[in-house]
C-alpha cells in the first residue's frame, strides 16, 4: 500500500473514532485535543501528497457531485451544534455543479423527540480565484446567493407548504471575499480549506441521498 492511501486510511480511522450525539459533522470542539491534533496533522500530510494538486484545472469531474461533510473546524459548522428548541443537525451536504459554477450547503436537522424535522439550505455561485497570491487552479471565490429554511415533518405528518417557509438572501463577508482551497481531492475524499484556514473533510456520496437539489 503507498503512503497516501496508508494516510488516507489513518485518517478515516481517526474520524471512526469520534463519538457524536447526531448523525452531523464533527467539529474540534467536540473532541480532546489530542483527537483534534491528529486529525489536523494526517489532513495535512495528505495535502501534501494531494494526487490532483490542480484540481480547477484538471479534476473537475472528480470536483462534481455531492459530498458529505464529515468533520470541520469552521465556526459556522461548529454553531450548529448549538441549536435551540432542542433541535439537532443530522447530515450535512454538499452539492456541487462545476457546469454552473454553483453548489449548495444542504443540513438536514430534526428534533431529538422527533417532533419536526427540516432543513437549512444555502445556495452559492463560486469562481476560480484569479488573484495572484492565491494557490494556482486551487482557489475559488464564493458568492453566497439565497437561504432556505423548511420544515417538511411535524410529528411524521408531511408539510410540503412549509418547504421551505422562507427564503432569504443569503449573507456574505463585509471586508472581504469568501474563499476556499481545494487541498486535497481524489474519487472518495476532499480537503478543503476555508480563508481562516478552518478545515473541512468530506466524503464522496456513492448512492445520491434524497436532497433537496
Amino acid at each position: 500500500m503507498n503512503n497516501r492511501l496508508l494516510l488516507k486510511e489513518k485518517l478515516q480511522a481517526s474520524l471512526d473514532k469520534i463519538q457524536t450525539n447526531s448523525d452531523g459533522p464533527a467539529t474540534n470542539l467536540q473532541l480532546d485535543n489530542t483527537l483534534a491534533l491528529e486529525i489536523e496533522k494526517l489532513a495535512t500530510e495528505l495535502e501534501s501528497v494531494n494526487p490532483n494538486p490542480y484540481p480547477l484545472l484538471n479534476a473537475t469531474a472528480l470536483l462534481d457531485g455531492t459530498w458529505q461533510l464529515k468533520y470541520s473546524t469552521a465556526r459556522e459548522i461548529r454553531a450548529l451544534a448549538s441549536l435551540p428548541l432542542g433541535l439537532k443537525v443530522c447530515q450535512v451536504y454538499q452539492a456541487i455543479n462545476v457546469a454552473n459554477k454553483s453548489f449548495f450547503n444542504l443540513a438536514k436537522v430534526r428534533h431529538f423527540l422527533g417532533l419536526v424535522s427540516g432543513y437549512v439550505k444555502v445556495a452559492a455561485s463560486f469562481e476560480p480565484a484569479q488573484e495572484e497570491v492565491s494557490p494556482a487552479h486551487k482557489r475559488i471565490n464564493v458568492s453566497f446567493k439565497t437561504r432556505y429554511l423548511a420544515i417538511e415533518k411535524i410529528v411524521g405528518i408531511n408539510t410540503p407548504q412549509l418547504n421551505p417557509y422562507k427564503v432569504m438572501p443569503a449573507k456574505n463577508p463585509n471586508d472581504r471575499i469568501a474563499t476556499l482551497d481545494i487541498t486535497y481531492l481524489d474519487e472518495t475524499l476532499r480537503i478543503g480549506r476555508g480563508g481562516d484556514d478552518s478545515l473541512y473533510i468530506l466524503n464522496k456520496c456513492k448512492n445520491l441521498p434524497n436532497i433537496t437539489s
